[in-house]
């Protein structure tokens, strides 16, 4: 492909019909393949197929993400969430015939083992009995996309959205904070019962095609979902254990900690995100001048990360900054025919606004190393070990720090170290409450409400919404994405951020060491499963008893406790 820019890139609706009769046509050789010659080739045009597809759905899929009141790219992503389930029977057929091909070891031999593990916990994901429920939940989705993205705030006169609305939370005038984080929660509480019932109709629909699928509840459908492929629900119930063991009470002493640092006598809701008396650490400069700094930093990180950013920036592969009708949250995805990622943040002025250029990019600069990789399937590995790149990032890049937070940069380090540490009980309460809500179906609004409550109490003892009824009835679940729609995904930044550590604490021993394996693991891609590529990086498992407290005990006395 000609090195085009993002806003030259060519869209056009796939038709999925011409597609699946060359598709179909294709498996037929695959099946009847007289020699592995054949066979290897038909599983390269069934990747371009594919690719076909998935290019046109991200490009799509982008454009509506930057602006979610176009018209156009609106009307395309309802088509994908109609029509594009039905490729999953496609993905089903190719998985199947794999692993029925008489020349499945020299296919193996080809491409590795992980393509047919992969395969092998796909079968049961998907059969044309579910279609209209995948459907029903894809519209739910977007519905639930779309109400964030146009949320509308009003404070003091003006109009905030859920990104805008973010730092008026972290100012010093603790009435302020008050003001604006009701403000939000407010929205939140005025579209409540359309979020519960959006919820409450995508736990049906889910478990309704776990029992279509034989499945007991959705649970195990998930996990297959998430292509886990070496590790299960037990394993995870016992690194959550750990978490609960080790890490929370680390958290609880940070809360402490900031109680007393902000001199309140009890930390309120409206208090969790403004860290110091004096502020928080933030970015000093435009977004043009974070930007030019993050240029400098991944060019003197290495010539691979310099060069990739460049190409970033060149080919306008990056949509940073917060604007109205823009989806919440930031992503990389990856646009397979031009093999190139691309970055979506909401710059607001806080520091999150640097995580994101170095957490997005973690994932971007994977991806890119690895879109070499065949097939398909090896272009991202599982999301669990995705976000290790991406959290690993986030470490490698703290030696540049003060160019973005000049005298705020001893409070960064801090901020963000403490924060990883905060975030490993939030995530696994959103873990466990899922697991939760999915084995226990038939629940109504309430009774999840309460699960979230039992979360609260057992991970996050400290929050205290005494003074906002909205929150105090269990609700706070309702703003955390994720869990809408990418079931038991959240898990992940917990797994790898426990990897993330054991990288920060190789690369101050030995940077070169650490940053090529680094780099191995990037370009690996998704060749091999979660454990399989910690193995490889050379980190010990997170699942085992007594790593998790023997990278909190190496990084714990840096927060001063």
């Amino acid at each position: 492909m000609a090195q085009i820019t993002f806003p030259d890139f060519e869209y056009n609706r796939p038709d999925l019909d011409r597609l699946e009769n060359a598709f179909q046509d294709v498996l037929v050789v695959l099946r009847k393949a007289e020699t592995v010659n054949d066979a290897i080739a038909a599983v390269e045009q069934i990747d371009a197929i594919r690719a076909t597809v998935a290019t046109a759905y991200n490009i799509g899929y982008i454009r509506y993400s930057i602006n979610t009141r176009d018209k156009f790219y609106k009307e395309e992503k309802e088509w994908f969430d109609t029509h594009l389930p039905r490729t999953e029977q496609w993905r089903i057929d190719y998985y199947r015939a794999l692993l029925d091909s008489p020349h499945r070891e020299s296919i193996e031999l080809k491409f590795g083992k992980q393509l047919f593990d992969s395969a092998k916990v796909s079968l049961n994901t998907f059969r044309p009995e579910i279609l209209e429920e995948l459907q029903a939940t894809n519209k739910l989705s977007s519905e639930f996309t779309e109400m964030r993205g146009g949320a509308e705030i009003e404070l003091d006169g003006k109009i905030y959205n859920l990104s805008s609305i973010a730092p008026l939370e972290q100012v010093p005038d603790r009435e302020k904070r008050r003001e604006a984080s009701t403000a939000k929660w407010n929205w939140f509480a005025d579209h409540r019962d359309r979020l519960e019932a959006i919820y409450a109709e995508m736990v049906q629909l889910r478990t309704t095609m776990a029992h279509k699928l034989g499945y007991d509840n959705y649970v195990e459908l998930g996990y297959a979902n998430m292509n886990r492929t070496d590790y299960g629900p037990e394993e995870v119930a016992n690194f959550r254990r750990q978490i609960r063991d080790h890490i929370v009470p680390i958290a609880q002493q940070l809360y402490e900690k900031q109680r007393e640092r902000l001199g309140v006598d009890r930390l309120r809701y409206y208090d969790l995100a403004f860290r110091f008396p004096d502020g928080n650490p933030t970015p000093k400069g435009s977004p043009e001048e974070i930007v030019a700094h993050a240029d400098k930093m991944y060019r003197e990180l290495s010539e691979e990360t310099g060069d990739f950013f460049r190409i970033l920036q060149e080919r306008k592969l990056m949509d940073l900054e917060a604007k109205d009708g823009k989806a919440p949250g930031g992503y990389c995805t990856y646009i397979n025919e031009y093999q190139t990622p691309y970055i979506f943040s909401n710059f607001n002025g806080t520091s999150h606004d640097i995580d994101v250029l170095t957490h997005e990019f973690g994932h971007a600069f994977q991806v890119y190393s690895s879109r070499d990789q065949r097939p398909m399937e090896y272009n991202w590995p599982t999301f669990d070990a995705a976000e290790i790149h991406s959290m690993s990032m986030e470490f490698f890049t703290y030696p540049w720090m003060e160019g973005f937070f000049k005298e705020d940069t001893q409070k960064y380090y801090f901020s963000h170290l403490s924060g990883a540490f905060r975030f490993l009980p939030y995530g696994c309460a959103v873990d466990e409450f899922q697991h939760c809500v999915y084995e226990n179906p038939d629940l109504d609004n309430a009774g999840r409400n309460a699960i979230w409550k039992e979360m609260e109490a057992t991970y996050l003892p400290h929050l205290d919404y005494s003074d906002n009824a909205h929150l105090q009835a269990g609700t706070f679940w309702q703003s955390q994405g994720h869990i809408y729609s990418v079931p038991f995904y959240y898990i992940d930044y917990c797994l790898a951020q426990i990897c993330a550590f054991q990288f920060h604490l190789m690369d101050e021993k030995d940077h070169a060491s650490a940053w090529n394996s680094y780099v191995q693991l990037c370009k690996a891609g998704g060749s091999k499963s979660f454990l399989e590529l910690v193995k490889l990086a050379g980190l010990e498992n997170p699942f085992e008893d007594g790593v998790v407290k023997k990278i909190a005990d190496r990084l714990v006395d840096r927060l001063e406790l």
